[in-house]
């Protein structure tokens, strides 16, 4: 089972990027998944998530420091999540990372099962 996130790069501030997380050895389609990131020196903390919530509908959750300029989305025929990234800022530099678990508790790092092995966004001023 594996998670692998692509996307990330250097941009400058203002602009945007779309993060991939590709799943693999697994249907991920009835998972919680999430969004990470962990800036330098800081600790790896959450910014996104989104799991069932009915048929074919999905919660999305997101923290009040991206809301409004990331939007998370998944494709479950790729079996794939994704994070459109727009406006970014200097302080959005960081490797970011992606998240499958079964728990509802998106915000809680410990209730992820799978993690991808996380892509690098670099946001210059």
């Amino acid at each position: 089972v594996q998670l692998q996130a692509s996307g990330g790069g250097l941009v400058q501030a203002g602009d945007s990027l779309r993060l991939s997380c590709v799943g693999s050895g697994r249907t991920f389609s009835g998972y919680s998944m999430g969004w990470f990131r962990q800036a330098p020196g800081k600790e790896r903390e959450y910014i996104a998530g989104t799991r069932g919530s009915g048929i074919n509908i999905y919660y999305t959750d997101y923290t009040d420091s991206v809301k409004g300029r990331l939007t998370i989305s998944r494709d479950n025929a790729k079996n794939a999540m994704f994070l459109q990234m727009n406006s970014l800022k200097p302080e959005d530099t960081a490797v970011y990372y992606c998240a499958a678990g079964l728990s509802s508790e998106l915000r809680r790092e410990t209730a992820y099962l799978y993690w991808g092995q996380g892509t690098l966004v670099t946001v210059s001023s």
